[in-house]
């Protein structure tokens, strides 16, 4: 890349410090154009008997030499008059070691929008352009600085809003994600080469590759793709977060439950029933996992137009639920209108809550069990807070599948990615199929050859550039 760019790389807004970042050939000279370093130097007095410093500067040193990496304090100026733009602290560092391997200056002014914008418009008026959305880190990636998955963890570092999600995406950034995919294709690699010498050259003195050791080879491959699917679950909810939706029936304890939940009195609690008229929506975070908790009117029939629309939303938010928290009173039993919405739950993973069990319980483990199989259920009192550990913990372990933790390497967050290693597992087993019947080598080639492609896309090795371009324009500017 021949031109230089820049862009605002902190966040819009009002704060301490503000940076503006340039990359490319002339970021040194973009730098030097707009900034002066001054050093002040204060002499050495005495005063109530200690040694101390002036704190008046009786001298300074202006526009010394900018040394490579050594953050340096100075004032913006602009060029055409010399007027005074704000006080600032600049940094140049050389190439290649920098995050996008090419010359890079930052310049760290006070943290207003006028000041950004006066130091960034004078960086586009002294030899840069504006960068376009994640073009510093697609410029990190064409310099083989970060290799695609890498790139795109990046944007999952930022919008992070849990210990778990940070992690994992840091560890992908790191590229624990990128050795998986290549060491799966250092595997097709060597199977490739074997298939290929056996066709090209099958008189020759070369290791001959029978059906028996193909089988084994493409099984071996196949488990590791499915064990990178199955964490893909996983990875989707650390990711973009578990959809966690409160059902029931009316005045049965479900804003109690959110308000539990979030520590918080965000839902109105009466003992009248339909206060809740709405779907309420909180984010939370539980065990390190991102959580989109709703909370919903309670399903029965009404002839009150405004709660009917309520209860039309709250079968929305049923239907889209990763996980349905289903509320029902203990000390009541199952009711007409709670098994009226049993229906709606039907293929739904569920946690039945038998909630009020302070005021005790004719409603058994075994009862709902016998109207929801597959349910868990857990006793539960809003007043005491009974359940609620046991509550969480079930919640996690269904985003862990019961396991207490996975490795980073082994959790697919990105749609895309998880996609491109189905595509590859299709292309296997297709292979696998063929290998069975024991059809031609040159036709297991192809399938073997475009799963390597597949997962080539992954880390952006055969992806194409509509597809490069598409995943850095999801990119904010400065980024």
């Amino acid at each position: 890349m021949e031109d230089t760019i820049a862009a605002i790389a902190t966040a819009y807004g009002e704060g301490g410090i503000g940076i503006v970042r340039v990359s490319g050939p002339r970021a040194r000279s973009v730098l030097e154009s707009i900034f002066i370093s001054v050093r002040r130097h204060r002499t050495e007095g005495e005063g109530q008997g200690e040694r101390f410093f002036l704190p008046e500067a009786t001298g300074e040193t202006i526009n010394e030499p900018i040394v490579n990496r050594r953050l340096t304090y100075g004032n913006v100026l602009d060029p055409k008059d010399g007027s005074l733009v704000d006080e600032a602290m600049a940094v140049f560092m050389k190439a290649p070691y920098t995050y996008t391997a090419e010359d890079v200056a930052e310049i760290q002014c006070h943290g207003s929008v006028v000041s950004l914008r006066r130091v960034l418009s004078l960086c586009l008026e002294n030899g840069a352009r504006l960068a376009e959305p994640g073009e510093f880190t697609k410029r990190a990636f064409l310099n083989g600085r970060l290799d695609l998955s890498q790139a795109e963890a990046v944007i999952d570092v930022v919008r992070a809003k849990t210990d778990q999600s940070f992690d994992v995406a840091l560890g992908q950034m790191e590229g624990s994600l990128s050795r998986e995919i290549r060491e799966l294709r250092n595997d097709l690699t060597d199977l490739l080469v074997l298939v290929t010498v056996n066709l090209d050259y099958p008189d020759e003195d070369i290791e001959e590759i029978n059906y028996e050791k193909l089988d084994e080879c493409l099984s071996q491959i196949d488990d590791k793709l499915q064990a990178l699917i199955a964490g893909a679950g996983t990875g989707r909810m650390i990711r973009e977060g578990l959809a966690v939706t409160i059902a029931g029936r009316p005045n049965v304890g479900k804003s109690s439950l959110m308000n539990a939940l979030l520590r918080e009195s965000r839902a109105i609690v009466t003992d009248v029933p339909g206060t809740t008229r709405d779907t309420i929506e909180e984010g939370l975070s539980i065990s390190g996992i991102p959580v989109r908790l709703t909370d919903t009117a309670g399903i029965r029939r009404t002839e009150d137009r405004v709660e009917q629309i309520g209860i039309e939303k709250s079968k929305e938010a049923v239907n889209r639920a990763d996980l349905i928290l289903f509320m029902v009173s203990g000390n009541e039993g199952f009711t007409r209108e709670d098994l009226e919405i049993i229906p709606y739950l039907d293929e739904k993973k569920t946690v039945v809550l038998l909630n009020k069990i302070d005021l005790g319980s004719v409603l058994t483990e075994e009862m709902i069990l016998e109207k929801m199989p597959g349910a868990t259920v857990i006793e539960t009192s809003m007043k005491e807070g009974h359940g609620m550990d046991l509550l969480q913990e079930k919640i996690r372990d269904m985003v862990f599948g019961g396991q207490a933790a996975q490795r980073e390497s082994m959790i697919v967050t990105n749609v895309r990615h998880e996609e491109l290693i189905r595509r590859a597992s299709e292309e296997i087993h297709s292979a696998q199929l063929m290998s069975s019947s024991r059809e031609a080598l040159d036709f297991i080639e192809v399938n073997i050859r475009q799963a390597f492609d597949d997962l080539g896309e992954i880390i952006g090795e055969t992806a194409n550039d509509q597809i490069i371009n598409e995943v850095f324009a999801r990119f904010c500017l400065g980024k």
